[in-house]
């Protein structure tokens, strides 16, 4: 029985007994007791979210049965990226087309993919370009109550002072505008410096090579990720933690890396060529997210699913999602 229908209960027994005053008043402090105790349930279940990664925003029945089966109340929507124009200069690329309005009651988190190599170029002026872009398009697509906006970059060692800096700007000037500033981190990020963000989200992914037709588990493979997982106890910034849920198909030709397949046409594809599928075990989402509870259990107040579309959100049983989005829970349940 839910809490809601435990005081519902409780609401009914006593309208039975209105003259017994010692019943009543141990009724309401039963009650007292009843609903610090689901309010504590309440605050110890970790956010659910989700990030929208494509150029059309659309909001279909799958999608949308998705979050309100599984209780996603927010979504890192991406805006649009960054990327380097044939000047070097830092331009707006791929911007998101809204079909559908985004879902009432769900938080927005606008994201913003920051090619590496614009920081490299002159960033004067992009976090006011890029904060008023985005603010523009909450504007016109309607998209009301955003109290964060996130940026995406691989940032190195080289890039590090400059794309740093942008983030001081970017900071400043969105806090004028009511808004708190996060970043993506990247395993190998977390022996770096942290930016100077509110928050970070922690990239469960990514963790091998996929050019490489040895590796089977580009996606993550705890083996690769568990060196880097030793510096996030330390790490000095709150953390949310994004696990994949989607999958790759690559193009090999004589055993070398052709390209990634989008699409069936996106590539030529040639006699004896190689098409490989790559996607991750949810056993390997599963330890990834208990090794991160072993190390940091606060990383996974937050929990985020990379991406959702039709294909990622069906690829597995619902129960598995449901195992994913509580893996702050102590115990490790394993899929067979």
């Amino acid at each position: 029985m839910t809490c809601n229908g435990r005081v519902s209960r409780f609401f009914y027994v006593t309208s039975q007994f209105k003259g017994m005053n010692r019943l009543a008043t141990i009724i309401c402090i039963a009650l007292a007791v009843l609903s610090a105790a689901c309010t504590r349930q309440s605050a110890g279940e970790p956010v659910r979210a989700v990030y929208y990664w494509s150029t059309v925003f659309d909001m279909d029945s799958v999608k949308t049965r998705f979050m309100t089966e599984h209780g996603v109340r927010k979504m890192y929507i991406r805006y649009f990226d960054v990327v380097q124009d044939d000047g070097g200069q830092p331009v707006p690329n791929a911007t998101l087309r809204f079909r559908t309005a985004v879902p009432r009651g769900v938080e927005t988190v606008p994201t913003v993919y920051i090619v590496n190599e614009c920081m490299a170029a002159d960033t004067a002026g992009l976090a006011d370009r890029l904060l008023r872009r985005i603010l523009q398009m909450n504007a016109t697509n309607d998209v009301d109550g955003v109290k964060e906006i996130q940026i995406d970059c691989d940032w190195t060692r080289r890039t590090e002072g400059r794309y740093f800096g942008f983030l001081r700007t970017l900071a400043s000037k969105a806090r004028a505008e009511g808004l708190e500033v996060s970043a993506t981190i990247r395993l190998h990020q977390l022996s770096m410096a942290p930016p100077p963000v509110s928050r970070g989200v922690l990239m469960m992914y990514n963790t091998g090579d996929f050019t490489d037709l040895r590796q089977e588990k580009p996606i993550l493979d705890m083996r690769d990720a568990a060196p880097y997982l030793r510096h996030i106890g330390s790490y000095g910034l709150p953390l949310a933690s994004a696990y994949p849920i989607y999958s790759w198909r690559i193009l090999f030709r004589g055993g070398r890396y052709v390209g990634i397949m989008h699409r069936d046409d996106d590539l030529p594809v040639l006699p004896g060529d190689s098409i490989v599928t790559r996607v991750p075990d949810i056993n390997d989402i599963l330890d990834a997210a208990h090794a991160i509870n072993r190390r940091r259990s606060d990383a996974n107040s937050e929990v985020i699913l990379f991406d959702l579309s039709i294909q990622n959100i069906t690829r597995y049983k619902p129960d598995d999602y449901e195992k994913i989005f509580d893996s702050h829970t102590d115990g490790r349940q394993s899929v067979h």
